[in-house]
């Protein structure tokens, strides 16, 4: 009766145990969840911002330091994928005019993909003493992303370009420019709180 006693005790114990983790490990997961919300309201596309933000939330924890970097890598990602389908349209039979665009946009995107390389690298390089440079750059680097990625769709201004090609490179253009302006937000929030 003894044994069936302490078995049960301790059956009971690690029950409430593993019960009070998964409570604390849900409640960490809820304020980081929270925290990716709350931070995106401070951009321009929130909803943008949380979708493409909230998967990463276990590595952001609670830091808008962690939030602007992980928005840079984002749109970093982002831009890399265009940039590469951007390449497979140019080398596709299209009109002279739409090839041009297309190469021309690769090589903004190019711009705009060493912006966000060096803005990375510089988050990471944040430290007291260099921080107001380092910031400084960080916002005028994404800052400039941002306008080559506007440079780029003005190319495909006019009514003789491929329409579905068109909607198609503006589209994802769009989406860019919505995760580069929002990372500069959530860039300038950081610079704000930290400084």
């Amino acid at each position: 009766m003894s044994d069936s006693f302490r078995f049960n005790h301790h059956f009971l114990t690690s029950l409430i145990i593993i019960i009070t983790t998964l409570k604390s490990v849900h409640t960490i997961t809820t304020t980081n969840t929270e925290f990716v919300k709350s931070s995106c309201t401070f951009t321009t596309y929130p909803r943008l911002c949380f979708a493409s933000l909230s998967t990463q939330a276990s590595l952001i924890q609670t830091s808008p330091k962690l939030m602007a970097h992980a928005a840079l890598n984002i749109t970093l990602a982002s831009a890399k994928s265009t940039s590469a389908m951007m390449v497979r349209l140019s080398n596709s039979r299209f009109k002279p005019r739409e090839v041009s665009a297309m190469r021309d946009c690769v090589e903004v995107l190019g711009d705009t993909l060493e912006e966000l390389r060096k803005s990375i690298g510089e988050m990471c390089e944040l430290s007291g003493s260099n921080y107001e440079v380092y910031m400084s750059d960080i916002q005028t680097w994404v800052s400039a992303a941002l306008t080559y990625e506007n440079t780029c769709m003005d190319g495909f201004q006019g009514d003789d370009m491929n329409g579905k090609v068109k909607v198609l490179v503006r589209r994802r253009i769009l989406v860019i420019a919505q995760l580069t302006s929002n990372a500069l937000a959530l860039i300038n929030h950081f610079a704000s709180i930290h400084g």
